[in-house]
């Protein structure tokens, strides 16, 4: 029969048979060389029914055509198994449904820690005489941080825990040795970075940086030195698109260090 007598037997789009001959599912007994017309054989609708059912159980197209070559009885144990399947997908799904608000709610206090330490290092720290800046301009900088935070609590609050605000710490990462940077501007043994500011202020457009600084014990303000500087950058180059990262960890000669690293590519 052809494929539109064999499609109203089935009760299904003849679509449908083109797309199992496509994926070798379900063949058509013949296909005239003339016309490229598909015929079936009224035994194929067995075949079909297979399919059919085993495709709205969730098996793949993979797992049907090994089953259609089994008998009934094997065909039921491989319903059985994806029940089976299916009931620990849903158990699964309630607990993780169940762990959903919690979840939400320790990232929020967490990110609330975070910004509240942040804050009180910012506030703490005397920018003007290391980064040369006014007391209104690095007012504005603390502000940017939380205005960051804020962006973040109502992503998350919309979005879940998953999507483009990330919050892990990385102090393990060696910038300096990874082959995927490099180094296009460094400085040592400086005493203050408004001293050399100018010369690595400006960013190139749809670039990644990574900062890496090494500090004598007196500059060791991690989090207010780290976000000040990063602040400073974006500000200077908020016409472009732009990734920045900051490293900042210890000397160990007793001089204070600089390297600025882009990625390749």
């Amino acid at each position: 029969m052809t494929i539109k007598d064999f499609a109203k037997l089935c009760q299904c789009n003849p679509q449908t048979l083109r797309y199992y001959d496509r994926v070798d599912l379900l063949k058509p007994a013949r296909i005239d060389e003339w016309s490229g017309y598909r015929y079936y054989n009224e035994e194929q609708a067995l075949d079909f029914v297979k399919i059919r059912n085993l495709q709205s159980a969730g098996f793949t197209i993979e797992e049907i055509k090994q089953l259609l070559e089994k008998e009934n009885d094997e065909i039921l144990e491989a319903f059985d198994r994806k029940i089976i399947e299916q009931e620990e997908k849903l158990l699964n799904m309630k607990a993780i449904r169940k762990s959903y608000l919690s979840e939400i709610t320790q990232m929020k206090k967490k990110l609330e820690e975070i910004r509240a330490q942040i804050r009180k290092s910012m506030s703490e720290y005397d920018a003007g005489e290391e980064f040369g800046i006014e007391k209104d301009e690095y007012g504005k900088i603390v502000e940017n941080v939380d205005s960051y935070f804020e962006q973040a609590f109502n992503y998350i609050e919309e979005n879940g825990l998953d999507g483009e605000y990330e919050f892990e710490e990385n102090n393990n990462v060696d910038h300096l040795n990874d082959p995927a940077y490099e180094t296009v501007y460094e400085k040592h043994g400086w005493d203050n970075v408004k001293d050399f500011y100018e010369e690595f202020r400006e960013l190139k457009d749809r670039e990644e940086y990574v900062l890496v600084f090494k500090l004598i014990k007196d500059k060791e303000t991690h989090v207010a030195f780290a976000n000040t500087i990063l602040n400073m950058l974006l500000q200077d180059n908020q016409d472009k698109e732009r990734k920045l990262g900051c490293s900042v960890d210890s000397s160990s000669d007793g001089k204070n260090h600089f390297w600025l690293l882009r990625r390749n590519g």
